[in-house]
């Protein structure tokens, strides 16, 4: 039995996707470690990602007018990464190389078709005339000849494997129509030749193989809506140049009279294998869709419908299929399990298929897949079973009853609903108690929600999207639209709350929430609802905010000791004084400014949009960043009192952000010129006292010793005297 469970959305790939991937997908390899993969571009950009974070860990570029050619790989032996160029350009570099022009260099003499590298036999350099080399021999003479094995071929795919100690490559090529097989052997230098079975009517679209007792398995998909298995032994004493390999036909990609034109495909085990392409039914539009086969009984286990397309190209790596959809590129786990007759056709007594998967890509969703996402995990023969049909198309969309449909056919059903029976079904929906899967059922809610904030501009249910994300545990990636639509409509609280609460928003967005809240004038934000939670404790809300009056201990800094510290003036403007001593801006917008403060974020990715901000702002955000700098400064415990505020090490990290993307522009503008000295000089009090702490350090530690050894049994005063 296989069944589709839980997908996300790992990266965009449009030009704003910030990761260098505007020019859609070259190809997908396995990373250095399991959760590792990594992604080229058809341009110049390889980008490594944690799939499970769906979080970029590194990003390299080669330059402006130079093209990366074939997918980068990474040496899983030494950890280092292989990238070819201009066809013959080698490029070799480690994780912390950033610059690709200062790393390995090695420019060889003929075109790179792919490099294949193996967990336990290293990287295989396969040349576009059919050459092969290791790593290691090319390395010792790039500039080696490299022999021609094939003129007027063409090479289709190729896949490396290791049989024991042994690489083994295979490579397909084509000519004139024809189809031909290369097996070469390298450490025994063997190269054997075949001529692939033409059918008529039927023509290779893609392969894939698998080695296994010393026999190539390899399948194609063909022209003709099937796959074809061919067998291939390595164990050949024979030099006959071309023998003929013959097909047998392993599995019709049919189902109900309708065909699917595959486009990829992939092994998943002995019994399974997943097609990507297009389902084409007699009379009807032909759907993209993601489906897993069962070869041994010949049906087609579960199936889900990507209505915004795909590049027909599929990736499986780790029990995860990889595919663009729409774009981005969506991740979607799946689970094989041993194929018995009773779970080919959905009988098995265990299995059981949940209604909804616990992550869904809900911004790949469009109306009509809202169904198809929730109910793809399920066997064909179990769909049928388990689909519901209303007694009367004419009823009203409030009789229906939800416990009777799935969330998916609720939801479609109430497509076209009056917005007050929309909104009070979904509510209904969301306060069922025990409901399993409940996370996903409120993606699927948030995601019918912005659809119809998306068909109808009007149309924006403010209190009840905010209430959604301050009572349920949400994620960005259960809809990512959400905030895209929020940042649309100006909607600061909702950004406010899903700044707090989400924990994998974007750095585009981060920015975008960063650069809006800054963008908007204190004036207009009292009168906007914010939550104030973070700044109660220090700033006066009620008096115009002047600082409240509270009791400081001081942190080791004194107004009389650096008194040459701060001769700076403070300006009469309100808000905007350089010396930290108030706040630069206004309680709502430091409270908006201190959601973003709290966001996670990765500064490789989040440094390049920063650079983007207006000077005048990023001035007013260092204001107010060292403003809080300031005030944390003040207490002994370096942290800032309320719910939320920031940390000590959350500004100091923005700050140094901050300052590393706008330094240049800083220096130059008269306006900050007096922020950057006066933050230069606090920094430099502060490097001095706790350089002072540090030379009392050890007299502290014997004291705190000497004050544990003592049993005081009754009051007693005690002198000590540091010297």
């Amino acid at each position: 039995m296989a069944a589709l469970c839980e997908s996300f959305t790992l990266c965009g790939l449009g030009p704003s996707a910030g990761v260098g991937l505007g020019g859609g997908l070259l190809a997908l390899e396995p990373g250095p470690d399991p959760d590792h993969v990594l992604l080229t571009d058809r341009g110049r950009t390889a980008t490594l990602f944690k799939v499970s974070d769906q979080k970029p860990l590194g990003c390299w570029s080669v330059k402006h007018g130079q093209i990366i050619t074939c997918p980068v790989v990474c040496n899983f032996e030494t950890h280092e990464y292989i990238a070819v160029h201009d066809d013959k350009v080698l490029r070799i570099w480690k994780d912390k190389d950033i610059n690709l022009d200062k790393v390995f260099k090695a420019t060889l003499s003929a075109d790179v078709y792919r490099i294949h590298s193996l967990p336990n036999g290293g990287p295989v350099v396969l040349f576009k005339r059919g050459g092969v080399r290791t790593l290691d021999v090319l390395l010792e003479a790039p500039q080696q000849e490299i022999e021609n094995i094939i003129s007027d071929e063409v090479i289709k795919w190729s896949e490396a494997f290791m049989e024991g100690q042994q690489p083994v490559l295979i490579f397909t090529t084509e000519k004139d129509g024809d189809f031909f097989v290369y097996v070469q052997k390298l450490k025994m230098n063997s190269l054997h030749k075949y001529k692939l079975e033409q059918q008529e009517l039927s023509k290779p679209l893609s392969f894939t193989a698998y080695i296994k007792n010393h026999v190539i398995t390899l399948l194609c998909l063909c022209s003709n809506d099937a796959v074809y298995k061919v067998l291939i032994p390595l164990q050949q004493n024979t030099e006959e140049e071309e023998q003929i390999l013959s097909k047998s036909l392993l599995l019709n990609l049919s189902v109900s009279g309708s065909a699917l034109k595959g486009t990829s495909f992939v092994v998943l085990d002995k019994d399974h294998i997943a097609v990507l392409g297009s389902l084409a039914a007699s009379g009807e539009e032909s759907k993209e869709c993601l489906t897993i086969w069962n070869t041994k009984f010949q049906t087609l286990q579960t199936s889900k419908e990507l209505p915004l397309g795909t590049s027909g190209q599929l990736w499986c790596y780790e029990e995860k299929f990889f595919f663009t959809h729409g774009k981005v590129l969506t991740v979607i786990m799946y689970k094989c399990e041993t194929s018995s007759l009773a779970a080919a056709v959905g009988k098995l007594k265990d299995s059981q298929t949940p209604d909804v998967s616990s992550f869904v890509n809900w911004n790949t969703l469009g109306d009509e897949e809202l169904v198809v996402s929730l109910q793809s995990q399920q066997p064909v023969a179990l769909k049928s079973e388990s689909k519901m049909t209303l007694r009367s198309k004419r009823n009203t969309v409030a009789k229906v009853q939800p416990d009777a449909l799935s969330v998916g056919q609720l939801l479609r059903s109430l497509k076209d609903a009056p917005t007050p029976v929309f909104e009070d079904e979904l509510r209904q929906l969301m306060s069922k108690p025990q409901m399993p899967d409940f996370q996903a059922t409120i993606g699927c809610v948030l995601t019918a929600l912005i659809n119809r904030c998306k068909t109808n501009p009007k149309y924006y249910p403010q209190n009840l999207l905010l209430q959604i994300v301050q009572t349920r545990d949400l994620s960005y990636s259960l809809c990512p639209d959400l905030m895209t639509v929020a940042l649309e409509k100006k909607d600061l609280y909702l950004l406010q709350n899903c700044l707090q609460r989400f924990p994998d928003i974007p750095e585009e967005i981060t920015y975008a929430c960063l650069k809006t809240f800054l963008s908007i004038s204190d004036d207009h934000l009292q009168k906007i609802d914010v939550n104030l939670e973070s700044v109660l404790c220090y700033i006066d809300i009620e008096f115009t905010n002047k600082e409240v009056k509270t009791e400081i201990v001081e942190n080791g800094f004194s107004a009389e000791l650096e008194q040459d510290s701060w001769d700076t003036k403070i300006t009469k403007k309100t808000h905007l004084t350089a010396d930290g001593d108030f706040c630069p801006v206004g309680p709502q917008k430091a409270a908006l400014l201190n959601s973003v403060l709290h966001s996670a974020y990765s500064e490789m990715f989040l440094l390049p949009h920063l650079k983007n901000l207006p000077a005048q702002q990023a001035v007013l955000f260092l204001r107010y960043l060292y403003y809080l700098y300031v005030k944390c400064s003040e207490k002994i415990n370096t942290a800032l009192p309320g719910v939320r505020s920031p940390t000590i090490n959350q500004i100091m990290d923005w700050m140094c952000l901050l300052l590393d993307a706008h330094f240049t522009v800083m220096v130059m503008l008269p306006e900050a010129k007096e922020l950057l000295s006066n933050l230069h000089k606090f920094v430099r009090a502060q490097v001095r006292f706790y350089s002072e702490l540090n030379k009392i350090e050890g007299s502290l530690r014997e004291l705190q010793r000497l004050n544990h050894q003592k049993d005081f049994q009754t009051y007693s005063i005690e002198v000590l005297e540091l010297i």
